[in-house]
C-alpha cells in the first residue's frame, strides 16, 4: 500500500466551477476502490492561481492507473499539469 499525492496549480477564477468536478471524481473513487480522498489547497494565491493538492492515503497497487484515468476523464481546467508523488510507510523498528 501506499499513500499518494497528487498537485496542481488552479486560476483562481475557475476555482469555484472546478470544485464540483474534483469532488464528484474522488467520489466515482472512492465508490470504485474504497479509498479515502482528501483534497487541500494552499492558504495563499499566487500569480491568480491556488494550488490544490488531492491526497489518497493507504490505496491499492493498482489504484494509479485508474487515478490517471478518473483525471484524464474529468477534463479538469487546471493550470498546467498534475504533479504526482508516491510515497511508502517506513518499516516499524523491531
Amino acid at each position: 500500500m501506499s499513500d499518494i499525492y497528487v498537485y496542481y496549480r488552479v486560476r483562481s477564477e475557475l476555482a469555484a466551477l472546478m470544485l464540483p468536478h474534483v469532488r464528484a471524481m474522488q467520489e466515482g473513487l472512492r465508490e470504485a476502490y474504497g479509498v479515502d480522498a482528501l483534497l487541500k489547497r494552499r492558504p495563499e494565491e499566487k500569480d491568480g492561481a491556488q494550488t490544490w493538492l488531492e491526497v489518497y492515503p493507504s490505496v491499492p497497487d493498482d489504484f494509479l492507473g485508474a487515478l490517471e484515468q478518473a483525471a484524464i476523464d474529468a477534463h479538469l481546467p487546471i493550470d498546467g499539469g498534475r504533479h504526482i508523488e508516491i510515497f511508502v510507510d517506513l518499516p516499524q523498528c523491531a
